[in-house]
């Protein structure tokens, strides 16, 4: 539950960067946190269906990790 918890306080912080228009560094950072959390989460979940959506996320994300 840490990771799903973690996950959607990140989305937060990125929704709060958006609405105050930050800098795209400063959100780009944030995405490519979230897709790790993302990743971390899926893995120890040990779903083959999460591992495959966060592989999905990660390859289709504009940033790189």
């Amino acid at each position: 539950m840490d990771e799903a918890r973690a996950v959607l306080a990140r989305l937060e912080r990125i929704e709060a960067l958006d609405r105050e228009r930050a800098a795209p560094e400063l959100l780009l950072a944030e995405l490519r946190e979230l897709v790790r959390e993302v990743e971390l989460w899926a893995r120890r979940e040990r779903d083959p269906r999460a591992d495959e959506a966060a592989r999905l996320l990660a390859a289709h994300a504009i940033v790189s990790v």
